[in-house]
């Protein structure tokens, strides 16, 4: 009985139409959602979580506005809604369920998930933001996949320093 909302969300998206949107690359996408799946399984630090949580939601973000632009959705403050409502979404069921906020669960004073998710949304979004700098100024990629490497990379390395902070 449980398999059945799983097997019905399967196929309502199997037959949904859909166009591409190259705000940030599925592959990107996969990889940050694969990020935290594995780290929550593997019992990793809550900051390396948080890293990688922060960047899913970034990137979600980013497809969101996008997609908005394609459908040519325009209204006032909507990117500053579409981040805070994206944030409440993800940081509010977290909170409610006691992931966020048990006093023994910091980093420098702050919730090791909390720190995790600004490092995770600071990196990545600039990661994203300095790969379109310099494919604007050189006109292309400089490195095949490097749409995938600038994003994804300032996270691993976040991901290691926090190791080893936490460890």
């Amino acid at each position: 009985m449980k398999r059945i909302p799983k097997i019905l969300t399967l196929l309502i998206f199997a037959f949904m139409p859909f166009r591409m949107v190259f705000a940030i690359c599925p592959v990107c996408t996969i990889a940050v959602g694969a990020g935290v799946g594995l780290s929550r399984w593997l019992g990793i630090d809550d900051t390396i979580t948080g890293v990688w949580v922060g960047a899913l939601t970034v990137s979600i973000i980013m497809w969101t506005i996008n997609w908005l632009d394609i459908k040519k959705i325009r209204f006032r403050g909507r990117k500053i809604l579409i981040t805070i409502g994206y944030y409440l979404a993800i940081v509010g069921p977290l909170y409610w369920k006691e992931l966020i906020g048990h006093p023994l669960n910091k980093l420098w004073g702050v919730d090791k998930l909390i720190l995790g998710i600004l490092m995770g949304s600071i990196l990545f979004f600039g990661g994203a933001m300095n790969y379109d700098y310099l494919k604007k100024k050189r006109g292309r990629a400089s490195f095949y996949f490097q749409k995938v490497v600038m994003p994804i990379a300032p996270l691993i390395i976040a991901s290691i320093i926090f190791y080893f902070i936490t460890k």
